[in-house]
């Protein structure tokens, strides 16, 4: 922590609105019992949006990867339930309800279904369509159900998605607060309009349409709510539970010491076009009594390609989710907390405009995944002196999806597109050793299952492990990520938009060591081998031609000489580390069966280190 008091806290921004606001309703008094009950209700709601959107959804990125997010807001906004599946999308709703107010407010109507993706406006990706339903009741509009979900294909300059693009244009379709119902009404040459520009007309219609469905229950359901406890009682009760969040918070912020607490410089790999010019991240948290404040300030300017993150729909939400995840721990302290707009009210996010965070139209920003996962890194480096229990040494912070896509097969000379959700690994943090090959902090979504991926696209999968490399030594270790490797049965294209963290790998702390870089390789194993970059944009591959996806693995936390020995026997016998791995990064010495610990040559080995 530092006494730096040259940031201008005036710059920042929330996703938070608060609650002097404009009501439809009248705040009323509601007893102890019926607001656990509305709350429970609210947040069943929410889970049942989303379990129906995974059920329904056509392709595999939302059904089984469920890269979706679905909840109940008021009509500012205001978020009053979410379904707790990716942070970014439960996140960013209140951001696309702005930027679609923005176009209809006073204009709605009931049936009316909106379709919004602009990146400049609200959406967290143009990638990412949301849909909202407004709600009515009494003749009055009161809120919405939204949902967002990726789409497998926009019509982008590339199938799936790229990085290489000179603008948002490049990108795909931008559908701006477009009522593709409209007083019940489908409007066809609207929807015609839609799914005649994309590669995957079917699978986006077949997801579209889950979407729909999944609001049209939200508002549904929240409707019976009205009728059976009165818009009053519900909407004064969603209140209490905001009001009740935003407390907890700001308790846990104002138990911080009020200061800057500044985390280390850190790198990004390139921006997919001009590989070996690295790029910057500078992070700040700073405290002030019960607001917090992460300062982006410093980082790298934004940059010529699709490598630029959108600010309010998904930088925004990338902040609340580090702090409220640290603060707020769903297994501890924050399992009674609900997310709703009053854990986003103390969150304020400094990013200056022109920057890697908050570009200007119309700079390209699909390609966001891997910047985003760094922010909520890159807050518990910053704060681990101040929070060392509650965070994680580094972790992967990469998001490894790949869009695989060609032409032709089974009959049909159609696009086939089908996008990858690889996984990292977490850092250890105290009392518990980093998590194996899962997707880290805002991605939360989870692997595509080979049969699903061999099933709907020519290729097999060779190889779908833990990486080879010993974990990063610490008192808890550092997580392993996997490694997947692909044969192609077809010409393919393929793109991917992450970061091997080959320059900047995740960082070990209090004496931990840092994790391992990941990797991408074309024919392993051959006379042909070539290390790709983690950005490609359709790079072309032959059939036969195999790719190797090797994923970062996360840091240590802590001393390794303090381990237990016991566990790392057990990472020896489970084939995780090598007798000589053991002692030389443990100091822990096997028995020649290397299948005890040998007590006392352990204790000699750590006490003449």
């Amino acid at each position: 922590m530092n006494a730096r008091t040259d940031i201008d806290l005036s710059t920042a921004a929330s996703t938070g609105i608060g609650a002097d606001v404009e009501r439809r309703w009248q705040r009323v008094a509601v007893d102890p019992v019926s607001l656990q009950v509305i709350g429970g209700a609210l947040r069943a709601i929410a889970h049942e949006m989303a379990e129906h959107l995974f059920r329904m959804a056509y392709s595999s990125i939302m059904r089984e990867s469920r890269d979706i997010g679905a909840g109940l807001l008021d009509f500012h906004g205001r978020q009053l339930c979410e379904s707790d599946s990716t942070p970014m999308h439960c996140g960013s709703l209140p951001a696309y309800v702005r930027g679609v107010d923005r176009v209809h407010r006073g204009r709605y109507a009931e049936g009316d279904v909106i379709l919004h993706n602009h990146p400049y406006h609200g959406a967290s990706h143009s990638p990412d369509y949301g849909v909202l339903v407004p709600i009515f009741h009494g003749g009055e509009h009161v809120g919405f159900a939204g949902c967002t979900g990726h789409m497998v294909d926009i019509g982008a300059a590339n199938p799936g998605f790229s990085v290489d693009v000179p603008d948002y244009y490049a990108e795909g379709q931008l559908i701006d607060a477009i009522k593709i119902y409209q007083d019940g009404h489908r409007q066809d040459a609207v929807w015609s309009l839609i799914m005649t520009n994309v590669r995957t007309p079917e699978a986006n219609a077949g997801d579209l349409e889950a979407m729909i469905a999944c609001c049209r229950l939200g508002a549904r359901r929240l409707g019976e709510l009205f009728d059976r406890y009165g818009i009053d009682t519900v909407m004064s009760a969603a209140e209490e539970w905001m009001d009740y969040a935003e407390r907890v918070l700001r308790a846990r912020i104002e138990e911080l010491p009020d200061g800057v607490y500044e985390a280390p410089e850190g790198w990004l790999e390139d921006d997919g076009k001009n590989f070996g010019q690295p790029l910057r991240i500078a992070t700040r948290v700073v405290v002030q009594g019960s607001d917090v404040y992460v300062d982006l300030t410093g980082s790298n300017d934004e940059v010529e390609t699709g490598f630029n993150c959108p600010f309010e729909g998904s930088v925004l939400p990338t902040a609340n989710f580090a702090v409220r995840s640290l603060l707020l721990d769903e297994a501890g302290a924050g399992r009674d907390v609900p997310q709703n707009d009053g854990v986003f009210r103390p969150v304020h996010v400094i990013a200056p405009p022109g920057s890697l965070f908050n570009p200007r139209p119309p700079r390209g920003c699909e390609a966001r995944f891997t910047q985003i996962n760094r922010i909520p890194d890159q807050v518990m480096q910053a704060l681990a002196g101040a929070l060392p229990r509650e965070v994680t040494a580094g972790c992967s912070a990469n998001v490894s999806c790949f869009a695989y896509s060609g032409q032709g097969g089974q009959g049909s000379d159609e696009y086939w597109v089908n996008i990858e959700v690889n996984e990292g690994s977490y850092g250890g943090r105290h009392g518990r050793d980093g998590l194996d090959a899962i997707d880290t902090l805002m991605a939360n979504t989870r692997n595509n299952p080979i049969e699903e991926m061999e099933l709907n696209a020519p290729l097999v999968c060779e190889r779908y492990e833990l990486r080879d490399e010993p974990p990063a030594p610490g008192q808890w270790r550092g997580g392993l990520g996997a490694v997947r490797r692909w044969r192609f049965l077809r010409d393919t294209g393929a793109s991917s938009t992450g970061d091997n963290r080959s320059i900047d790998p995740p960082r070990g702390l209090f004496g931990g060591h840092d994790g391992r870089a990941g990797a991408v390789i074309v024919n392993p194993g051959t006379g042909e081998a070539q290390e790709l970059p983690a950005k490609i944009s359709n790079h072309r591959f032959r059939a036969g031609d195999r790719l190797e996806v090797r994923l970062v693995s996360g840091a240590g936390y802590g001393d390794p000489f303090r381990r237990d020995p016991r566990a790392v026997l057990n990472d020896v016998l489970d084939g995780l580390l090598s007798a000589a791995d053991a002692e030389r990064d443990y100091g822990v010495v096997l028995s020649a069966d290397g299948r005890q610990v040998d007590p006392a040559a352990t204790e000699r080995a750590r006490a003449s280190r």
